[in-house]
């Protein structure tokens, strides 16, 4: 089921990534006051992005499960949150290392935009605990959905906040006017944003097929189990 249109969905993101880092090294141009530090900015923003997206997913596959009291509602917003984390950690190591190469400092906790993707990152890193911590699977999935619905309502705070910010340095790539980038960046930049894009939807997928298959595998050994205990 998960598994559908995984094989050209991979093919399409190896294309977009392909394409993406030969516009980020050979056709982008280099930032005028950066240099090439700030290539990393094509893979740090739209890694952000992506995971705020795969936050908010999340939340609305809570709602479907709540809805519904389908189960395969609860993994596919698990596994989103779990691949969303995994790309805000990406987002946190990428974030200090441009700023370490253009502050001259690992972290600037007066900069709006960095700490308020903290404070979402650590609110979601208690996910985990949470919903390992209940043992029934109907209370975990239905109190992992209320969570993940909660948390996702905080995920806009953080896109307000590098709008409403005095003082930012992350360029407006995505506004009406067109943004502070430059056409060949700008172009870059939408390109690498559809290869992380494609690149979580891809990951999302297979993590899913994994898990199912694995639940499946779990079913039947159960079966088998029960069928050889009347047996015996």
């Amino acid at each position: 089921m998960y598994s559908r249109g995984l094989v050209p969905l991979a093919g399409a993101t190896v294309v977009a990534i392909a394409t993406s880092l030969a516009l980020v090294f050979f056709y982008a141009p280099l930032d005028a006051d950066q240099g090439f530090v700030q290539k990393i900015f094509y893979l740090h923003v739209p890694m952000a992005i992506v995971a705020l997206g795969g936050f908010v997913a999340g939340g609305v596959f809570g709602i479907r499960h709540l809805r519904t009291g389908d189960p395969s509602w609860d993994l596919r917003s698990y596994v989103a949150i779990h691949l969303s984390i995994i790309l805000g950690l990406g987002v946190l190591v990428t974030g200090a290392i441009w700023a370490k190469a253009s502050w001259g400092h690992w972290w600037v906790w007066d900069e709006p935009v960095l700490v308020s993707f903290l404070v979402v990152f650590l609110l979601y890193c208690v996910y985990f605990p949470l919903r390992f911590a209940i043992e029934d699977p109907e209370r975990q999935a239905r109190y992992s959905s209320v969570f993940a619905i909660t948390a996702g309502a905080f995920v806009p705070l953080n896109f307000t906040a590098v709008r409403l910010a005095e003082a930012y340095t992350h360029p407006r790539v995505l506004s009406q006017t067109g943004g502070s980038l430059p056409g060949e960046m700008r172009l870059t930049f939408l390109v690498s944003l559809v290869g992380m894009t494609l690149l979580f939807v891809t990951l999302w997928k297979l993590e899913l097929t994994a898990k199912h298959a694995a639940l499946q595998l779990k079913k039947l050994r159960r079966r088998r189990a029960e069928r050889e205990a009347v047996a015996a």
